[in-house]
């Protein structure tokens, strides 16, 4: 007989230690991704683009364009999710505006920053999904998915960057876009085999 186990609720601590690993891991991601001129997927990924051809701040950007998804996790996530998810983002803006004036690099290899930016972007998603909170945007939507229809979060995510990167050969230099692909596919990778339900059990 297998062992069933009753998930146990995250303390307010516990949320508070997690989203701010959770946070500071992807801030530093995408600081780096960044500072590469690459994008990324889902709306972070529509943020950049919008940054790099306007010359407008990513972290307003970002901030920006997060809340009209609000309405959609209010009806569909709770209160509790939406709320988590306003101040995530609200946080991620104002770190990676101000993470570039705590770290620079002289040089930075593009494939070694693309990896490190998927694996640190994913476990950094990954800690806000196990905390009940999101980074906005299409995580609203992609975990809504999983949660409605069973459909994993980071195959859905990696729909959505599909039709985000096939415009992106259109606005940047091949090479530019082809690593950023490869960033955006470790990090969803990381994503869909390791955000289960079966697997990890507290709420």
């Amino acid at each position: 007989m297998p062992l069933t186990q009753t998930p146990h609720k995250h303390s307010p601590f516990e949320d508070v230690q997690g989203f701010s690993i959770a946070l500071i891991t992807t801030a530093i991601g995408l600081t780096i991704i960044s500072q590469l001129g690459f994008i990324t997927g889902q709306t972070a990924g529509l943020a950049l683009v919008i940054s790099y051809l306007t010359g407008w701040s990513f972290s307003w950007v970002f901030w920006l364009i997060n809340i009209p998804f609000y309405a959609l996790a209010y009806f569909r996530m709770g209160r509790e999710f939406t709320i988590k998810s306003a101040l995530c983002v609200t946080a991620l803006s104002v770190l990676v505006a101000v993470i570039p004036n705590w770290m620079t690099f002289s040089h930075l290899d593009p494939l070694f920053g693309t990896i490190a930016f998927g694996i640190l972007t994913g476990y950094g998603l990954l800690g806000t999904f196990r905390h009940k909170g999101s980074l906005g945007g299409l995580g609203v939507v992609a975990l809504y998915a999983q949660d409605r229809f069973g459909i994993r979060a980071g195959l859905v995510q990696l729909c959505f960057d599909a039709v985000l990167f096939a415009v992106a050969f259109f606005l940047f230099e091949p090479t530019r876009v082809l690593y950023s692909l490869l960033g955006a596919v470790i990090l969803n990778g990381v994503i869909a085999f390791n955000h289960r339900r079966d697997r990890y059990i507290a709420d």
